[in-house]
């Protein structure tokens, strides 16, 4: 059996977005810049996904500007936010330590350039208050930067509560939104979110297209010089049958929100309560307040890497972490900032469904992972330590 769970990193397309894609493709080959009927053809096409995503993020089509994907989004939203809080001399961010590296890395560009970022410590159930945020705002912040959903443990953090002390501080609030958006509600109006990201690879989308929210009277700073596309703040020919896929896949997606999480809500919690029975596993995150259908653990005595191939022989698609990282051999910097030690860090893995998997699939899962376990701690000396008393367990 064969079997996809590692939807965290991307999803298959759906038949509503490929169809999508293909008429565009076919049918909508102007240019949206160019006056004539073609060109008008693709302008009302892209119109048309603007206000479908609009409508559902509770916001104007006009403050909707597409993009490459979520990394794309993150740059211009962190990036803008800088610059304007540089033109009143405020330069302090803040942020936290469990952020998709999309955001850390555009961070980690705006210290060496003079900004001060303050990093909040993330507990160990893998959420901050926004308590914390409260208390972290200065008079120089110009902006605050915090994931909707963990992209590997999967929690959610109180986007509302917040936004709302972000909108009484007059500090912008940007939120990447791409692990959340097309899987939990947002109204960035309700919520005060002043800039937010998404990707239509993590809603059943094609890859290589996105969208960057940024409420009116956000002044965006241009990574992509060249044109008047996107309200002239992304230069480039826009991607009408990616973009129209897009918009197909979102509009989808939110409709089924509900009768989704239902269904992948009982696949994950069977994950947890089979997997859970492992000796010397933990939880990564907590166990409610996190995506339907993120799972999460650490198993002691094993590496993530050696785990992933025999799970793939056996027919199971896994991660052990974010995708943008799945080559490194370092560690979760995630895991590591809920307090997993580094040699727990290393033993993880990550399981992310869709309403695609089935319960003959879970079941699959719930025969290979512990077999998997088993097979790699009988071959590790490490696990020989710990059973031998050499060493003492550090997950009990």
């Amino acid at each position: 059996m064969k079997v996809y769970a590692d939807n965290a990193a991307t999803t298959p397309m759906s038949k509503t977005a490929i169809n999508e894609m293909l008429y565009h493709v076919e049918n909508t080959y102007g240019n949206p810049s160019s006056l004539h009927a073609a060109g008008q053809q693709a302008a009302m096409a892209l119109l048309k996904a603007r206000q479908t995503i609009a409508e559902y993020l509770g916001c104007e089509p006009k403050e909707i500007i597409f993009t490459s994907g979520g990394s794309e989004a993150d740059n211009q939203a962190i990036i803008s936010a800088a610059k304007l809080g540089e033109r009143k001399k405020k330069k302090h961010i803040i942020s936290t330590a469990f952020e998709h590296h999309a955001v850390l890395h555009t961070l980690k560009r705006l210290e060496k350039e003079g900004f001060e970022v303050t990093y909040l410590d993330v507990h160990e159930n893998g959420l901050i208050s926004a308590e914390q945020v409260e208390k972290a705002i200065r008079p120089d912040t110009c902006l605050v930067t915090i994931m909707y959903a963990n992209n590997e443990i999967g929690t959610i953090q109180p986007i509302g509560e917040i936004g709302a002390i972000c909108k009484e501080k007059k500090v912008l609030f940007h939120t990447d939104a791409v692990q959340a958006a097309g899987h939990l509600h947002i109204n960035v109006r309700e919520q005060n979110i002043d800039l937010m990201s998404i990707s239509a690879h993590k809603f059943h989308g094609p890859k290589g297209v996105g969208a960057l929210y940024a409420r009116k009277g956000v002044i965006l700073t241009n990574l992509i010089e060249g044109g008047a596309q996107e309200r002239g703040k992304r230069a480039g020919t826009e991607n009408i049958p990616a973009i129209m896929s897009m918009a197909a896949a979102f509009k989808e997606a939110c409709d089924n929100i509900d009768e989704n999480a239902e269904k992948v809500l009982k696949m994950r919690n069977r994950l947890i309560d089979g997997l859970s029975e492992i000796p010397h596993s933990i939880l990564n995150g907590d166990r409610e307040k996190r995506l339907a259908g993120n799972f999460s653990m650490c198993f002691e005595g094993i590496e993530g890497e050696s785990m992933l191939l025999y799970l793939d022989m056996e027919g199971v698609c896994a991660s052990s972490g974010s995708a943008c990282t799945s080559g490194s051999l370092d560690p979760s910097h995630v895991l590591l900032a809920i307090g997993r030690p580094h040699e727990i860090a290393h033993g993880s893995l990550r399981l992310s469904l869709s309403e695609y998997n089935t319960d003959e699939e879970i079941d699959h899962i719930l025969k290979a992972v512990p077999e998997v376990v088993n097979r790699l701690r009988n071959m590790s000396p490490v696990w020989r330590d710990l059973k031998e008393g050499r060493k003492e367990y550090v997950i009990q």
